[in-house]
């Protein structure tokens, strides 16, 4: 009778250690080693369309320690442009973001469609353009090498939707529509004005009399 208290005193007490003390350890290992903002990210719940191939990465400190975190994510679309961009646009504005109209944010000088994005202490850049098979085609055409007489150009293959590219920054180091800093003034004295002495060696030499 004692051997089998002892055995269910240890059972139950190996339970507890599991269950209050090992399962919130790994749980509070899994949660600090993924990234939250790719959390946020994977709810945005854009279609599966939207939203294929999605590759993450991420460089820097999630605590600003030295760099802060940059995260980029990249995924592709079987949709065109005008439609992926409306897609993420409207998950981006039901999440919380806003757009964020600032001088830097290159919304014409890039091909497709740039937008800028913030949300409390983050910014987002996202950016839809055409997909990358598109833009394997065109570096693999060569326009200097010669075909020959009798072969007929390949067909191209089929290449629809569109790649999607999401960059997520701290606005703490996101530099734009901040003033610059004031540049302190060069430490250079002003040059003294010329004084005239009354060394009787830097005047004027008085003519020598003539003798008579």
């Amino acid at each position: 009778m004692r051997t089998q208290r002892r055995l269910r005193v240890v059972t139950l007490l190996s339970l507890a250690v599991v269950v209050l003390v090992v399962l919130p350890a790994l749980f509070g290992l899994r949660s600090a080693s993924k990234d939250p903002v790719f959390g946020s990210l994977d709810s945005l719940g854009v279609p599966s369309w939207a939203a294929q191939d999605v590759r993450d990465n991420g460089s820097g400190s999630r605590w600003c320690f030295i760099d802060c975190r940059f995260r980029e994510r990249l995924a592709q679309s079987s949709r065109p442009i005008n439609d992926t961009n409306a897609t993420y646009a409207a998950a981006l504005k039901k999440a919380g973001w806003s757009l964020w109209k600032v001088t830097d944010c290159p919304d014409t000088a890039m091909p497709g469609a740039y937008s800028c994005w913030k949300r409390d202490e983050f910014t987002l850049d996202l950016w839809v353009r055409q997909p990358e098979c598109a833009v394997d085609q065109v570096a693999q055409q060569d326009p200097t090498a010669p075909l020959p007489a009798a072969a007929a150009p390949p067909a191209p293959k089929k290449c629809v939707g569109s790649t999607v590219s999401i960059k997520v920054q701290n606005a703490i180091s996101d530099t734009r529509g901040k003033p610059e800093p004031k540049q302190d003034k060069p430490l250079t004295g002003e040059t003294p004005a010329p004084t005239l002495s009354n060394d009787p060696l830097l005047a004027p030499s008085a003519p020598t009399p003539a003798t008579s």
